[in-house]
């Protein structure tokens, strides 16, 4: 497995611990931890689209990004 595939997977991995934990009530969606775990994997995953491209995934990834920023910029506005 190269470094990129990695990061993806790692990336995936923080995305869905992230929902997760958001569902079991341990990590609020308003926390500004929720959306930062949501912007690293989302850029992770980035990563790995970057040897293996596939426009439908940057796509989805973009606009997490573009949502957990909104989402840390408005934790940080309150």
């Amino acid at each position: 497995m190269d470094l990129y595939t990695a990061a993806g997977i790692v990336g995936a991995g923080l995305v869905v611990v992230a929902y997760f934990a958001n569902q079991q009530g341990w990590l609020a969606s308003e926390d500004w931890r929720f959306p930062a775990a949501n912007l690293l994997g989302a850029c992770l995953i980035l990563v790995s689209l970057w040897i293996d491209w596939n426009l439908p995934a940057a796509v989805i990834e973009g606009f997490w990004v573009a949502i957990s920023i909104y989402g840390l910029v408005r934790h940080r506005r309150r």
